[in-house]
């Protein structure tokens, strides 16, 4: 049965349109066939001008010289775009041959198909290329298609450009896979393109095909430039393909945050379901740096407690493969076991047809043999995660439901894997570690008994940054023997180890220099003096130079007076006892350490029951808005919030602090007494 083409309405093997035209561009022949493909009957066309079946872009010049077609006047053969009589396009394929007639003029007889019919062609590799197992689109000149074949055919439905006569949209955009501009390159330079990848399909479905593409340039063997060609492979199921983009995709999804459960955790869902149908992280002690030592169960036969579960991954979401879920020990065999073997000698196991005869490791596991057996478990790796030297943990893959063993190349893939994800858990180890430090250390420099005496009654927090970690923020308050009490907030730059040693050093040397009875300017000159020749006499060894701002108040209960000096600080807020808020224009000094001095006092007269309220830029500032509108924010909240300073405290953390801090935050609040 003759196949229907849906471009141009005729069947497959159909008689072609055949038109004569003498020398003056008349026609003067029409066949049956060129009546069916065309539309015109004989009586309508005959005698018109052959032009008038042409469509505009082929119209200049005579029959023999149709854009884009090879030969000469005596014979040529190429692509002709024919109007039809309601006058949409055909775009067929033609060859025209000169003859003679009894009055001795020329005439030409043109046989023309509609280029759509896979397979008619002009030579004889068309049929095979028609039917080849690859994607082939042909382009003219104007990056119009005039060929494609059948595997092309079957995509123009969710590509139109791929069809016949369809210009390819400027624009690129969802129908037109190959980018246009480079089809244009490769027109214009015939530089061939090799070997680029398109993923053409709805990804959202599940549709999704991936292709290997090559466009080249095709000429006639006078050189003539006829258009662009394109070739296509489907690779979408390509083992080496999925492998390259398994670790691509690892580069992206392992490693997110400074987390060793979290990073644990994404190597497991990195590897289901694509390439393994469950998976297993545990990890020992020394990379779950804060976590509670394992049990110290007794031994069993099965064996005893080395690891914790910290990442678990299945096809099946109840996860029925585990035998403990994460966070718990997991039980392994020391020296017969994978688990042990991997541990003790760092090498990876690789089990392609995994072991469930009499004595192999597994039986003489109930508990896990029944689990392997109802599973379907047939293949396993296991590979150490090494980071620096040091074994962090033993990662395991298994197929259940994916009947193919793994390979040797897979075991390649899941050590480079492995790798990746333990040099993550070691930056995440090693951060979790210094953090804590830097945590502990800091709560230990800071005042652990705050106390205004009898000049101010006082409440505080300290919230270390969860993104930066913990920097140098600190807060102090020093009672002197007069009765008097200084105020102090301060924020040293950097953070870590480095940042909290240095606070405590500043602490110190405030401290000392609060009781020489100095005003809080000169006070502030003195600090920087003292910081900056402490720098000097460090040398070009000091791993992290100390500098800082601090905010300086002294309030004398007797006198309701306060002076206050700024080195580089936000001013303070003054909460008035009838709820007025204001910021008093502290002159603002140099930060600590550059020792420039330059520090001036400024001194106010507060009423009693005024909330005196410091603060470090981490409470105010935030990425998408300035210090400016942090203490516009500040203000208002302080309008909106009474009660108990505790109270106010946490209020106002609450107010102005969103999500995990991006910076250390520091409150410092006191309530005048007189």
């Amino acid at each position: 049965m003759a196949r229907k083409d849906t471009v141009s309405g005729t069947a497959e093997g159909a008689v072609p349109a055949i038109g004569v035209v003498d020398a003056e561009g008349r026609l003067i022949g029409w066949s049956r066939g060129a009546e069916e493909i065309l539309g015109y009957t004989a009586d309508e066309i005959l005698g018109r001008p052959g032009t008038d079946a042409r469509m505009e872009r082929d119209r200049d010049g005579p029959v023999w010289s149709w854009r884009g077609g090879t030969g000469d006047e005596n014979y040529r053969a190429g692509i002709l775009g024919l109007r039809h009589r309601s006058g949409r396009q055909i775009l067929a394929r033609a060859e025209s041959a000169r003859i003679a007639t009894t009055d001795g003029t020329p005439a030409w007889v043109v046989v023309a198909r509609p280029a759509d019919e896979g397979s008619t062609g002009l030579s004889l590799l068309e049929p095979l290329l028609t039917r080849a197992p690859v994607v082939m689109v042909v382009w003219d000149t104007d990056l119009v298609p005039i060929w494609r074949n059948e595997r092309a055919r079957n995509l123009e439905e969710g590509f139109p450009s791929f069809g016949i006569g369809r210009p390819l949209p400027d624009g690129g955009g969802a129908d037109a896979p190959i980018p246009p501009e480079l089809v244009r390159r490769v027109l214009a330079d015939g530089e061939p393109v090799i070997d680029l990848e398109c993923r053409w399909g709805p990804a959202d479905r599940g549709e999704e095909r991936i292709y290997s593409a090559f466009l080249f340039r095709v000429e006639g063997v006078d050189g003539r430039v006829f258009g662009v060609c394109l070739m296509a492979t489907d690779i979408t199921h390509s083992r080496a393909r999925q492998r390259l983009g398994l670790l691509r995709e690892a580069s992206v999804r392992i490693g997110t945050t400074l987390d060793v459960q979290r990073t644990a955790q994404e190597l497991a869902d990195l590897a289901v379901p694509g390439f393994a149908d469950y998976v297993t992280v545990d990890l020992t002690e020394a990379a779950l740096p804060g976590s509670v030592p394992l049990e110290r169960l007794e031994t069993t036969e099965a064996g005893v407690p080395l690891l914790r579960r910290a990442g678990l991954a299945s096809t099946y979401q109840a996860v029925p493969e585990s035998l403990r879920p994460n966070e718990q020990p997991a039980m392994y065999v020391p020296d017969s076991s994978p688990f042990g073997r991997v541990l003790a000698s760092g090498r990876s196991h690789f089990e392609p047809v995994l072991d469930t005869s009499p004595g192999a490791w597994v039986v003489r596991d109930p508990e896990r043999a029944k689990v392997v057996s109802a599973a379907g478990m047939h293949s396993q790796i296991m590979v150490p995660l090494k980071a620096r030297g040091q074994i962090l943990g033993v990662a395991a893959f298994l197929r259940s439901d994916n009947p193919a063993p793994f390979t040797g190349d897979d075991l390649l893939l899941v050590e480079e894997l492995a790798a990746r994800a333990a040099r993550s858990l070691d930056n995440a180890r090693r951060y979790t570690l210094e953090h804590d430090a830097a945590l502990a250390l800091q709560h230990r420099l800071l005042p652990q008994r705050l106390s205004g005496g009898d000049a101010v009654e006082v409440a505080s927090r300290y919230l270390p940054s969860d993104t930066r970690g913990v920097g140098g923020d600190w807060y102090d308050t020093i009672v002197l023997p007069d009765s008097r009490v200084a105020l102090i907030v301060g924020d040293v730059t950097g953070h870590g180890l480095g940042a909290a040693a240095n606070m405590g050093r500043l602490r110190a040397f405030t401290e000392a220099l609060t009781y020489q009875d100095l005003p809080p300017g000169a006070l502030l000159a003195h600090l920087d003096e003292v910081v900056s020749r402490f720098a000097e006499d460090e040398g070009e060894d000091v791993v992290s130079p100390v500098a800082a701002t601090c905010l300086y108040a002294l309030y004398d209960p007797a006198t309701r007076r306060c002076a206050i000096a700024s080195a580089g600080h936000p001013p303070p807020a003054l909460v008035h006892p009838a709820g007025e808020v204001s910021f008093p224009g502290v002159p603002s000094g140099t930060p600590i350490g550059l020792g420039m001095g330059g520090h001036e006092s400024i001194e106010l007269e507060l009423d009693e029951g005024t909330l005196l309220v410091l603060y470090t830029d981490g409470l105010i500032e935030h990425r998408e808005s300035d210090l400016d509108a942090g203490m516009r924010r500040l203000g208002a909240a302080l309008t909106r919030t009474t009660g108990p300073l505790d109270r106010l405290c946490s209020d106002l953390i609450g107010t102005l602090v969103k999500g995990a801090p991006q910076d250390d935050v520091t409150l410092l609040i006191a309530r005048t007494r007189r």
